[in-house]
Formats: structure tokens, C-alpha cells, sequence
């Protein structure tokens, strides 16, 4: 494969299951932890209920057990191989919650054990790459997989939305800012990227000429309500600190 974007790798599409039964589809991606790697999605996508109220995302009710994860296989770039991940063990979850905000945060790290013929492309958490702006009013991209859908292969979708509030204030006490984009279920936790070229604002205010540059912001967790476009992004710090307390 030539020309493909290192973002539309790295995320990868997830599909939610309660024994053989699929309850939906979500996005994730990968990040190196000092136990290994994880996979970082939104809660609600392993727990299978609603972060504000609790009650079952399925119609059915059913809450999943597993997580099928659409992985690139070793050594074939342009080649998936889908893995399945249980969610608990002995009766407890698997996946890792913020070490402070917990059930708060709508952000887990879920330890990878089923990677045979896998071929990972983890995001660096510390360098999440070059000091780009991203002001209010400034675009970023929303890379994942809406209603499932893949970009060819199961390469991602990328969702252009635009920054909405000022990301050095964490809203409501919590580290995240919001986006104006138009994301849909099954982009759930989407890396969240400021993705530039050419001439490039940085956050300092200098203007760099780059080429081709990336700088990861967060994962995205939805919308702030079915009626807005407004959508919630936790941000990378927030990442950072569940991937630090796994140790």
C-alpha cells in the first residue's frame, strides 16, 4: 500500500459481542504501556451502558463479554485479521479506568494478550508530535469507523470537524474540550488528530513549513446529546494518565 496515512492504520474497528451475539461497533487504537500494549476506546464501549444514566446501549439489553478487534496482520500491510478479546476475568474487568476519575472518565486502556500474526502501530504518548495549533475554529479529524463503515479494507474513515472550545480549559473540571463535527455511532473512541501540511500554525504562535505533519489530541466519546453536533473529546493527558497507572 503506498500513500495511506499512518492514522488510517492506527485506528482500528472494534464490534462489541454477548457470547455470538453482536451488539455494535466502535473504534480504538493502540498505545505501548509498561505492561504491554492496550487498546484505548470508551468506556461505555466495553461496559455496554450509557455513561450518563447507566442503562444498556443494545435494545436487547445484553451487555458484551468480548471484543473483536480488526487488527493489521504482521508483515501484509493492507491485510486484517480480526481478534477476539475478553472483557473480564474471574468475574472482574480487564480493561484499566482513569486512576483518579474512574467510571467518570469515558476512556479505558484494555491489555492486548490475542496478537498472534498481529502487526501493531501504536500512537507515542510522549511525543504525540509537533506543537501544531489548535484554537478554536481550527480543524481536526475524527479517525474511526461510523456505523462500522471502513475506508476500504478496513482502513478508517476520517471525519473532519472543527475545534469548538478553548483546549487549554478543562470543561466541567474534567480534561477534555469539545468539537463541532458531525460523528455517528461506531466512531467511539477515534483518536482524535490535528493533521496539517505545507505552512503550518504553531502553538506558539511561529508559523513552520513542515510538510506533512500529526499531532494526537484525545479520544473522541460522542456527543454531547442526540439533538447537537457538539462531540467530547478526552484529551491526551487524560490518556497518558490511565496508560502511567498500568504498571
Amino acid at each position: 500500500m503506498t500513500n495511506i496515512l499512518l492514522p488510517s492504520i492506527q485506528s482500528l474497528l472494534i464490534e462489541m459481542y454477548a457470547g455470538n451475539q453482536p451488539l455494535g461497533t466502535g473504534t480504538g487504537f493502540v498505545v505501548d504501556s509498561a505492561a504491554g500494549p492496550v487498546l484505548i476506546t470508551n468506556r461505555h464501549n466495553v461496559t455496554g451502558r450509557r455513561q450518563d444514566d447507566h442503562k444498556p446501549l443494545s435494545p436487547t439489553g445484553a451487555l458484551p463479554d468480548t471484543l473483536a478487534i480488526v487488527h493489521n496482520q504482521k508483515g501484509k500491510l493492507g491485510n486484517w485479521v480480526p481478534r477476539m478479546e475478553t472483557l473480564t476475568q474471574g468475574g472482574s474487568p480487564r480493561w484499566v479506568e482513569h486512576p483518579t476519575l474512574g467510571a467518570k472518565a469515558d476512556m479505558v486502556a484494555l491489555p492486548l494478550t490475542e496478537l498472534e500474526d498481529v502487526e501493531l502501530y501504536p500512537y507515542d504518548l510522549t511525543d504525540t508530535g509537533p506543537k501544531v495549533s489548535f484554537g478554536p475554529a481550527e480543524t481536526v479529524s475524527v479517525v474511526g469507523f461510523p456505523f462500522g463503515m471502513q475506508g476500504g479494507g478496513s482502513l478508517a474513515i476520517w471525519a473532519t470537524g472543527f475545534v469548538a472550545s478553548e483546549p487549554a480549559i478543562d470543561l466541567y473540571d474534567l480534561p477534555l474540550f469539545l468539537i463541532d463535527c458531525r460523528s455517528r455511532p461506531g466512531q467511539s473512541g477515534s483518536a482524535i488528530i490535528a493533521h496539517r501540511t505545507g505552512a503550518i500554525a504553531m502553538e506558539d504562535g511561529s508559523t513552520g513549513v513542515m510538510g506533512q505533519v500529526t499531532r494526537f489530541l484525545g479520544v473522541h466519546s460522542g456527543r454531547i446529546n442526540e439533538q447537537s453536533d457538539l462531540g467530547i473529546v478526552w484529551k491526551a493527558s487524560a490518556v497518558r494518565a490511565v496508560v502511567a497507572s498500568i504498571k
